[in-house]
């Protein structure tokens, strides 16, 4: 009798939790947005998760398809993810206050850096207004430097000879290349040269997207103590503080002795953050400001060159083309801005790499600050994620022609003879059909300076180098994890020196 009694609590306790359950999934605020990539009944969602990791970029192309100008509902571990598309409420998204929909709150929720920098850095972030004002406003004068770092470094890891092919790890040459040209600019030399600075830099790109993925299979209370215990990244940026610090340090008592504008004061990123401090404990924020900056111009740059070459030599008929421009464009304006803004084709390369595959399958990340409708009447609650979906945007055929060709030189062709049009195609440019880089005011603030750093480190190495593709002759198909592209991993490229022209 008794077991019989506990029997029927047993079950009458389920039953009641599954009508909980229920009554919450029915009530949810997102109830109303299809689902995609499985079932949104409690805890079934989580098979959707699973599938969405693997195959995520199927899932998002199913819900542009289904829903094109509506949004859709993705499951993730912790949380839904919204998708949008079209350009009514790409604009909308665009056009919103940063107190309804906000980009830094969404890339902290994507990175999880506030266990990892220093809590400064991610509430004041003023080295992002640094980057996309004084850094783009001073480009003409800093690009010799750039050039001239490009160069060195090239030469250092792509040690081909006129005698023989050299076989390279592309991914990893670019990644030393791309951070030497960026330490130029942002710390200068000599510390731009000091190779445990440009490995940390490095390492640190890796290590924080190792500690974001680990710290998003664990629930907000965890986050903080996992990171202290086990954040790679966390090591790495002690480091970077008791190596950057010195040179703060004897920066600040320059200026103390020698005037502010005393002559042989630096004029790189690393000095705007020392100005623009006023407190000892704000200059002790500067590591990490500079660290996070590095890792924007690492993982993001290297990735996108080193794409863009192996496909450039997969499709290798474009380099002389290419290679001709750069010639008449480098004879007649040497290595200077205004010559990067004349190489149409290599920019149109560039352009049509993040267009046909690009780093991740979505942009234009928001987090919802508080209620909102959107233009199309969707209603979204406070804490809702919000991503437009941008590689099924670039493969629309009613946008881009035969979409899913990779065609190097797409964007040359279209630009046409007026400025406006000149422009419109830009790798820089975003719109609605063109979102590789976000839209609006918080498009990246750094690609005007790393399109000008992939193009001169691209043009020298088309210039002054013949290459093909390594190992078993052709890359591998594109890889996915959720929304991340996952590049080939050892990728590698045949280099042979040659005689450049100019």
């Amino acid at each position: 009798m008794v077991y019989t009694a506990s029997f029927t609590d047993l079950w009458t306790g389920v039953a009641g939790i599954v009508v909980l359950l229920f009554m919450a999934w029915r009530l949810h605020p997102l109830y109303h947005i299809p689902t995609l990539g499985g079932s949104s009944l409690p805890l079934l969602s989580y098979i959707g998760a699973f599938k969405f990791r693997r195959d995520g970029k199927d899932v998002l192309r199913e819900g542009y398809r289904k829903y094109h100008g509506r949004p859709f509902k993705v499951p993730m571990w912790d949380r839904w993810m919204v998708f949008i598309s079209g350009s009514a409420l790409i604009d909308d998204v665009r056009r919103r206050r940063d107190d309804e929909l906000s980009f830094s709150e969404s890339v902290e929720d994507s990175m999880q850096l506030k266990h990892i920098l220093n809590s400064d850095v991610i509430n004041n972030p003023y080295h992002v207004d640094a980057i996309r004002e004084k850094l783009t406003r001073i480009l003409p004068t800093i690009m010799p430097e750039i050039v001239e770092e490009l160069q060195l470094a090239i030469s250092e890891h792509i040690p081909a000879t006129s005698e023989g092919w050299v076989e390279v790890d592309i991914k990893a040459a670019l990644q030393q290349i791309v951070a030497r040209a960026s330490a130029r600019v942002f710390v200068g030399l000599p510390m731009c040269r000091n190779k445990e600075y440009i490995d940390l830099a490095i390492q640190f790109s890796i290590d924080v997207m190792k500690d974001r993925d680990m710290l998003n299979n664990f629930p907000q209370f965890m986050k903080g103590f996992v990171s202290r215990m086990y954040s790679l990244a966390r090591r790495m940026v002690q480091r970077n503080a008791e190596i950057l610090m010195p040179v703060i340090n004897e920066r600040i008592n320059m200026a103390k002795k020698r005037g502010n504008d005393w002559p042989e004061k630096p004029n790189d990123l690393l000095q705007w953050f020392i100005e623009a401090e006023q407190s000892d404990t704000q200059i002790k924020t500067i590591p990490d400001r500079i660290m996070v900056t590095n890792f924007a111009a690492i993982h993001t740059s290297s990735l996108s060159g080193s794409l863009s070459l192996l496909r450039l030599a997969e499709y290798y008929e474009y380099i002389e083309p290419i290679r001709e421009e750069i010639e008449d464009v480098v004879k007649n304006e040497g290595w200077t801005k205004a010559a990067m803004a004349k190489m149409w084709k290599l920019d149109s390369l560039l352009k049509e790499f993040q267009r046909h595959e690009g780093l991740a399958l979505a942009s234009l990340t928001r987090r919802v600050m508080k209620d909102i409708t959107l233009c199309d009447g969707t209603f979204l609650p406070k804490g809702t994620a919000l991503l437009a979906t941008a590689y099924d945007i670039h493969h629309d055929s009613n946008i881009y022609e035969n979409p899913d060709v990779f065609d190097p030189l797409r964007f040359s062709r279209v630009r046409g003879d007026s400025d406006e049009e000149r422009v419109k195609h830009q790798l820089v440019n975003t719109s609605v059909n063109y979102i590789a880089f976000g839209h609006g005011r918080h498009a990246c603030p750094g690609r005007f300076f790393a399109a000008n750093e992939l193009k001169a480190l691209l043009a020298h190495i088309i210039l002054n180098y013949d290459f093909k593709l390594g190992g078993e002759g052709r890359p591998k198909p594109t890889a996915y994890d959720g929304l991340s592209v996952l590049p080939q991993p050892n990728a590698k490229m045949m280099f042979k020196k040659r005689v450049s022209r100019v």
